[in-house]
């Protein structure tokens, strides 16, 4: 690529671009093209507020477009060179990533083919990509979840209000015969495992031959696009209808089970991981119907039976067919869009946007879904040789470390314990040995696992006891421990769970055992067992197997945290055993690796010295491609203003030992009751906790300070439950809307309102602020996650080390016991300890979250508003402080705008004067 720019190579076109671009969309849209020829990873940074996404479609889609056509005319002279030259074609003519892709995807078309009929035999060539699993946290739970049942297993599993009532040998597991104990398989049943897909009818796609076509037309050029939330998503398809694409290119948007689901008798479960198990158990539980008899010669006849599945929205395959017609014809639609289309239709449009997936030029995806390996198996993404952006990647690494994490409390363990107990002394005569010993194994490790919580148990080692010694006996014990560790303080170290997986993946153990378990239930006219506090008993058998799974990585990647509350504790959530990942570049790279080219887009992706280090260390510095650009609001637009003292003279300490003081509290809500004299419309204001928001609200109402706000004022909060956010907002913009309309209604002399949120919270991300919602945004201190947050500083040691010859060991920092019983000094030791790295995150943290925060605003050319940072941290001197100026890891474009004042009285005739100027140019466009 670099010999074509020395020769001249022309500037792309971006043709699609709805309006007359900007230059900095221009210099972004270049950016990401030529990123995309050279392939790679590269990181693309742009304020929120400038376009960015529309910038992303027009440029990686026109890419998209150029390529096909370049292919299309370099097929054509290959052609052409074939029959003049008896087939001998110049390799030198075509780009590497050109000719690597063509080789690379003959090669990989012919070995799918063959691993398909392999595995499964002709007519289940897409069965693994019909798999359902949208958690898909990793290969092993996709597994577990949706691996299929015969259709009488099917039948087995029918809960205990269906109308067949199952005796207790139909949850007798079937004979299991362990291999060689190096064979990773490590056994497998006697019975055939039938690969039945979990689609309604797999028999129809063997008759009319679907699987093969789908899976041909699905090996083209396809983007992923991928974001956070859903809602972000919907904003992505908002922008493309702008475009042709929308229409030129086929898409699909995926997402969650509890956002397309049109079944209301699952819907109303409303828990995520209720509403997948019920989807799953649906289409497990099969009705067998008889169709027509057939005549097959010589006289014999035979009864067709026809499988259908239990979810009334999956039984007409034809529908799903006429579904993704509709999809195909209607262009681009959002999550609203297709459920609005599956309703209409009656039938399920989470199935029906999967089954694009293989014929899609775009496909739009919440993170969880392309991050996770077995979610990438279970939709049958296919990276090779394809694009991947992922946008909102400032977090990228912790949510992908995230996805890796692992969790059994103590009430699932018992849970789980009880109902294999039961199983067990019901069929132990009647179990073969393999099964036998298996089973035993899983009593022998969830025994041992309920052994952490029992104080009094000498096995668990003395560091454990001199913690809790440490937290004081009505306190919560936390602590933290490496895997190896925690397997052999249990006496479980000899346990081969590769091989226990292994079992529980080919024995559908868990479906057996729970099945039994609710039969036993519906007899006692009770939960099961009492029921799980946690969810359902395969919810609790799941959480066992991902914990497990956990415990195979290796010693160095990841950490066990053991929370334990006190035995006089009547609630049980504090008790729980967790893996947490620390590492996210062994995961990374299987997505580097596979496609051409990987885009990291975000508003604030810097410093990009610790995503490198923490995604992708293997590349060096120079192969990274950056690019940044300014915003496109002129200078007079933004007031970004640090306030040290408020209006009696008191200087602002939002610190962790000064924030709760009441002259703290006080001196803020003075600071409001001023503001909302001189800021017209919105002004919102950011709180570092809900607990913190809490208490300075009931403060401000004891105070009478609320009261005065409430005078100029309307006063929202941000709900704790995101459910509720979008009707909060909704009457927030309609109030301003109202009142700078001049319609005066309940109090005359208001005019706008103030919404108090929450840093990390929905309305801090993801939510646009733009014109009169947010005219003032207030970020109140600097919000420093909790130091006693174990998991957090597990990770800050563990990066501390990176870099280090000896970084396959965390660091010995000085953790001590003190950290168990969270103490947050002891967390302020951890950062003390660090020289660079674990600080540097630490700090980065942070002013992520306010830059997130602040950047809500300013959404357009045509925008203004000023941003209050309320501490004198922001102000102060830098070399008297331990950490790093947070103004310093401010965006570029506030940093060049930014002010430090000391006098409120500065800081008011400032905001007077900006608020004048810019309304009169608001009056003028």
């Amino acid at each position: 690529m670099e010999e074509k720019k020395e020769k001249g190579e022309e500037a792309p076109n971006f043709p699609a671009f709805p309006y007359k671009p900007y230059a900095i969309q221009i210099d972004f849209m270049n950016a990401l093209y030529h990123s995309l020829n050279k392939g790679g990873l590269s990181m693309l940074e742009s304020p929120t507020g400038t376009g960015k996404t529309l910038s992303i479609i027009c440029s990686a889609l026109q890419w998209v477009v150029d390529r096909r056509q370049q292919q299309k005319t370099e097929d054509r002279i290959e052609s052409d060179r074939n029959g003049a030259k008896d087939g001998q074609v110049d390799p030198d003519d075509e780009p590497d990533w050109m000719r690597n892709a063509v080789i690379n995807k003959d090669k990989q078309s012919e070995e799918m083919k063959t691993k398909m009929k392999e595995k499964f035999g002709i007519g289940f060539r897409r069965a693994d990509k019909r798999r359902n699993h949208e958690n898909g946290r990793d290969l092993f739970s996709r597994s577990v979840e949706e691996e299929p049942c015969t259709k009488e297993e099917g039948n087995n599993l029918q809960m205990s209000n269906d109308a067949v009532e199952l005796s207790d040998e139909d949850f007798l597991v079937e004979d299991y015969e362990s291999e060689e104990e190096g064979n990773l398989g490590g056994g497998k049943s006697k019975r055939k495992v039938a690969g039945v897909s979990l689609s309604s009818s797999s028999e129809e796609d063997e008759e009319d031959g679907s699987g093969d076509d789908e899976y041909e037309e699905g090996e083209k050029l396809q983007v992923y696009f991928c974001s956070r939330t859903h809602s972000q998503l919907s904003q992505f398809i908002k922008e493309l209808k702008k475009t042709v694409f929308a229409n030129e290119m086929k898409v699909v948007c995926l997402g969650s089970r509890r956002n397309f689901c049109i079944n209301e008798d699952v819907l109303k479960l409303g828990n995520s991981t209720r509403i997948n198990e019920r989807c799953l158990e649906l289409q497990r539980n099969k009705n067998k119907e008889v169709s027509k008899i057939k005549n097959v010669g010589a006289g014999g006849r035979i009864r067709r039976n026809k499988a259908s599945c239990g979810c009334p929205m999956l039984r007409k395959h034809k529908l799903q067919k006429e579904f993704k017609s509709m999809m195909s014809q209607q262009g681009a639609l959002d999550i609203e869009d297709l459920v609005h289309l599956g309703k209409s239709m009656r039938t399920c449009p989470y199935y029906g946007s999967r089954s694009m997936v293989t014929v899609a030029d775009l496909v739009v995806l919440p993170y969880q879904s392309l991050l996770s390996k077995a979610s990438r198996e279970s939709l049958g993404l296919n990276l090779k040789n394809n694009i991947v952006i992922i946008d909102e990647a400032h977090n990228l690494a912790d949510s992908l470390i995230s996805m890796y994490d692992s969790r059994i409390t103590l009430s699932q363990l018992e849970d789980v314990h009880s109902h294999i107990e039961k199983y067990f002394e019901r069929f132990c005569n009647v179990l073969g040995p393999g099964n036998r010993r298996y089973i035993q194994t899983l009593m022998v490790l969830t025994r041992a696992f309920r052994q952490v919580f029992l104080k009094d148990d000498r096995s668990y080692g003395d560091s454990c006891r001199d913690t809790e010694k440490a937290s004081g006996a009505s306190g919560t014990s936390t602590s933290s421990m490496a895997i190896n560790d925690f397997l052999f303080s249990l006496n479980v170290d000899n346990i081969n769970l590769v091989k226990l997986l292994q079992y529980i993946k080919e024995s559908n153990i868990m479906h057996k055992v729970s099945g039994y378990g609710d039969k036993v239930a519906s007899f006692q006219k009770k939960l099961a067992l009492h029921g799980s506090e946690d969810g359902s008993t395969l919810s609790s058998f799941q959480a066992l197997a991902n914990l497990l799974l956990s415990l195979t990585n290796k010693d160095g990647d990841g950490r066990i945290i053991i929370s334990r509350t006190s035995t006089t504790c009547s609630r049980e959530e504090g008790r729980y055993i967790k893996y947490v990942m620390l590492t996210g570049d062994k995961i990374f790279s299987e997505i580097v690796d596979q496609a051409h080219s990987v885009v990291l887009a975000g508003g604030t992706l810097q410093p990009i010295e610790e995503t490198r280090e923490r995604l992708f260390p293997w590349l060096p510095p120079d192969q990274l491609q950056f690019f940044s650009c300014s915003h496109i609001v002129p200078p007079e637009s933004i007031l970004p203003v640090a306030v040290s003292r408020g209006p009696s003279g008191h200087t602002f300490d939002f610190s962790y030992s000064s924030r709760r003081s009441s002259i703290m509290i006080q001196e803020l809500g003075q600071l409001l009751c001023n503001l909302v004299t001189v800021v017209p419309e919105g002004i919102v204001v950011f709180f570092s906790s809900f607990d913190y928001e809490g208490q300075v609200y009931d403060a401000w109402e004891a105070s009478g300070i609320l009261e005065r706000i409430k005078k100029k004022k309307h006063l929202f909060r941000e709900p704790r439950k995101n459910t509720y956010v979008e009707s909060v907002l909704k009457e927030y913009k309609e109030t301003i809307d109202t009142l700078s309309s001049g319609e005066r209604k309940e109090n005359p002399s208001q005019s706008g309102a103030m919404l108090l949120a929450v840093v990390g919270g929905k309305i801090s991300e993801g939510i646009n602020l733009s014109d009169g919602m947010g005219r003032c945004i207030v970020m109140v201190g600097l919000p420093y996650a909790s130091p006693s947050d174990i998991e957090l500083m597990e990770r800050v040691k563990y990066i501390e080390g990176l870099g280090d010859s000896d970084s396959t060991k965390t660091p010995n920092l000085s953790l001590g016991n003190e950290l168990c019983s969270g103490e947050v000094h002891a967390g302020f030791n951890v950062l003390r300890s660090c020289r660079r790295r674990g600080k540097e995150y630490y700090e980065n943290l942070c002013m992520k979250a306010v830059n997130q925060s602040i950047g809500r605003a300013i959404r357009h050319i045509n925008d203004y508003a000023a941003i209050l940072l309320v501490d004198t941290r922001y102000a102060s001197d830098s070399s008297k402080r331990n950490f790093c100026h947070p103004t310093s890891k401010l965006p570029q474009w506030i940093k060049d705008r930014f002010v430090a004042s000391t006098d409120y009285g500065e800081v008011h005739r400032m905001l007077y004067q900006f608020f004048k100027h810019n309304k009169k140019r608001w009056l003028q466009q």
